[in-house]
């Protein structure tokens, strides 16, 4: 059987697992469920491989290996459902998985957003830029010429920059193109983003939004290989292919080191630097009252909070940031012309 070519997205993910878990809830068994989701359930584009999963379902393969020949999935969600059905615990998976996409979803677009939005507004400055220099200075060059003077030095230089635009406008809109391709390359595909990451983990505001994103990411990972049974040691190596950071890989890794030197799960955590000394506590509390999972979950949710609450932050200092830039570049542009124009105009009256 032929996997498809389509990769479904986290949200899809998350739509598909939550679907498959009421289903399986109910009693119908997934071969089933994918029937009732072929008729009901339906995102665009994703009838193939629905057809693909039942067709292998259909064959006598259990789910999980119908997941994986799809090739719509990712091998933790392949693993987690090879676990599931072991278990018997299936259903409880699946949500699990529901539930960690959808938080993976929310993070992504927080990460887009932060990252959109400072790209449109300098896109926007320089076009207002380029627009008063190749279309209102030449006209106020037109007005001194006319008057017997010239522009000071500044508006001369800009005025000049302006020509050369227009002259060479092919090549201009050339860099412009390349220049908004390049923004769609790290804002919409995964490998943008990986480049973005690693310019970004050079600036050091944005590296501490990044390490947050990880620890988020980590806690969110555990919250879900808790709650299906499996012990500490193994989640962590499995949470280490979903971080997407090699600090925090090579933090999970000392981690493991711990634990299997004989350290408890909440001091190899604080040793290992991965959380802090309170957070730490809270898990310790937990390993205590066998409720671990919860106590992630709760972790999880704070730092996807302050981690959204520094994006915002970040934007909201970025935003009249660079609308004072925009103030001051354009104010320097028209009082450069301006001002000698009005002398000018004070010395003919």
């Amino acid at each position: 059987m032929k996997a498809s070519s389509k990769k479904f997205s986290d949200y899809e993910i998350s739509v598909f697992c939550r679907q498959m878990a009421l289903l399986i809830k109910a009693g119908i068994a997934p071969v089933e469920s994918i029937e009732i989701m072929l008729q009901d359930f339906k995102f665009e584009g994703d009838d193939a491989v629905l057809k693909t999963i039942l067709q292998i379902l259909h064959s006598g393969e259990k789910f999980h290996i119908a997941l994986q020949m799809s090739g719509a999935f990712p091998g933790y969600v392949i693993h987690m459902v090879t676990i599931g059905e072991e278990s018997g615990d299936l259903d409880l998976v699946m949500d699990s998985l529901a539930d960690y996409y959808e938080r993976e979803e929310t993070i992504r677009q927080n990460i887009v957003g932060a990252i959109s939005y400072p790209l449109i507004m300098i896109g926007m400055m320089l076009v207002v830029i380029i627009v008063l220099i190749t279309r209102v200075l030449p006209i106020f060059g037109q007005v001194f010429a006319q008057l017997g003077t010239s522009m000071n030095s500044f508006s001369n230089s800009l005025l000049s920059i302006g020509i050369s635009l227009k002259n060479y406008s092919a090549v201009f809109i050339i860099i412009l193109a390349i220049a908004a391709g390049l923004c769609v390359f790290f804002v919409k595909t995964n490998k943008g983003r990986e480049v973005f990451h690693k310019i970004g983990m050079h600036i050091p505001p944005i590296r501490k939004i990044y390490d947050e994103v990880a620890t988020t990411r980590f806690a969110n990972g555990m919250v879900l290989t808790l709650s299906s049974g499996m012990d500490t040691y193994e989640g962590l190596r499995l949470v280490s292919n979903l971080v997407d950071s090699e600090s925090m890989s090579a933090k999970i890794d000392t981690c493991r080191s711990l634990i299997a030197g004989g350290s408890s799960f909440p001091e190899a955590l604080q040793a290992s630097g991965i959380l802090n000394r309170f957070y730490s506590r809270m898990v310790s509390i937990g390993f205590t009252s066998g409720s671990m999972d919860v106590v992630m979950k709760q972790i999880a949710n704070r730092y996807a909070e302050e981690t959204q609450r520094k994006m915002y932050a970040f934007i909201a200092v970025l935003e009249p940031t660079l609308v004072i830039i925009l103030s001051l570049v354009v104010g320097m542009i028209l009082l450069s012309v301006i001002l000698p124009l009005m002398g000018i105009m004070s010395s003919i009256g």
